[in-house]
């Protein structure tokens, strides 16, 4: 099969994050029809990363098996492929599984493959294979970039906000102490943080995306809480204390998933770009210097009219074999 019926074949396989196993069955079998040595990681339990391998490599194509949800349903017409993954990154996928193929028929050695669970949520896939043993120089990272190769991606700040308050009777409010109220009077100013820039990423951005709290409207509500997501230009710790410093105490802070901002390898020849998303490439320290590049758009992933271009996907197939050529020709 090309690379679009492969693609088909792979949105089929439902893989939302947590539920990657079935895909995973697939590609292996897969890869080893096409005589690669596979192995099998368990990220967590029945959540296996994928090792596949051609000599020794020293370049690796690399991008994850999950998908957010809900599932969306396969579809296309004359020019696009839909359905959850088609960009975010079962397309992508299968255009380095076909690039794959077509090294093995040009008799070249020493690359591989890592296919990794988990991406959507927080990198648990590519946190593990980080200590899978590896003499890799370069790892070309699969997101949907436009067909663009990308010289640097934000980091990613997540915190929650908890505002402790004192119930009471809503007739009588002085009696208490709105934990909602406390709330709003930090993430009003939270907004107004001064926010680092950098020449070449660009701004610090911002999203409040959760806000929970209280018990009735009758109620002076005794907890509250907001979770915020920052996309981190200059560094996490310079952001914790911007934030620490704004709070002031008045609510507590709890931090989850951090990860600072990359820069990447670029090669000569590639449309660039940067940006504002993050990858797996952060976790994955011990595999090389870090290319970023894929077909489709970012602001199509997530979406129920995810889709890419079936002309973009069958140009892929083509980058990502010149680029491992290229990259194995620069190590010599």
């Amino acid at each position: 099969m090309d690379a679009l019926e492969l693609t088909r074949e792979l949105i089929r396989i439902e893989s939302i994050s947590g539920n990657e196993a079935a895909l995973v069955k697939y590609l292996a079998a897969y890869l080893e029809r096409l005589g690669l040595v596979v192995e099998l990681q368990e990220a967590e339990a029945n959540r296996p990363n994928l090792y596949a391998r051609r000599g020794e490599p020293v370049v690796v194509l690399s991008t994850h098996t999950d998908t957010v949800p809900p599932y969306v349903e396969l579809r296309e017409d004359d020019d696009y492929i839909y359905g959850r993954g088609a960009c975010d990154t079962k397309g992508l996928m299968a255009a380095m599984l076909k690039a794959a193929e077509k090294l093995i028929a040009e008799n070249v050695n020493d690359f591989g493959v890592l296919l990794l669970v988990g991406e959507e949520n927080g990198s648990i896939g590519a946190s593990v294979a980080n200590a899978i043993p590896n003499a890799c120089k370069y790892l070309i990272n699969g997101e949907p970039t436009e067909s663009k190769l990308v010289l640097g991606s934000k980091g990613t700040l997540r915190a929650i906000l908890r505002a402790s308050g004192r119930a009471a009777h809503s007739a009588y409010p002085h009696m208490g102490e709105s934990a909602i109220e406390k709330l709003l009077d930090v993430l009003t100013d939270v907004r107004q943080m001064p926010l680092p820039r950098d020449e070449t990423l660009g701004a610090t951005t911002l999203n409040i995306g959760l806000i929970s709290g209280g018990i009735a409207p009758n109620v002076i509500p005794p907890a509250a809480q907001a979770e915020i997501l920052l996309r981190v230009v200059s560094d996490t710790a310079t952001l914790k204390k911007i934030l620490e410093a704004t709070v002031a105490g008045r609510v507590g802070i709890e931090y989850g998933f951090q990860c600072e901002p990359v820069f990447m390898e670029k090669l000569e020849g590639y449309e660039t770009d940067v940006v504002a998303f993050t990858t797996d490439i952060p976790a994955l320290t011990n595999w090389g210097k870090p290319l970023l590049y894929g077909p489709g758009s970012i602001l199509d992933a997530h979406t129920a009219g995810e889709k890419i271009r079936k002309r973009d996907l069958l140009d892929a197939t083509e980058v990502y074999a010149a680029m491992v050529r290229q990259l194995q020709h620069k190590i010599v």
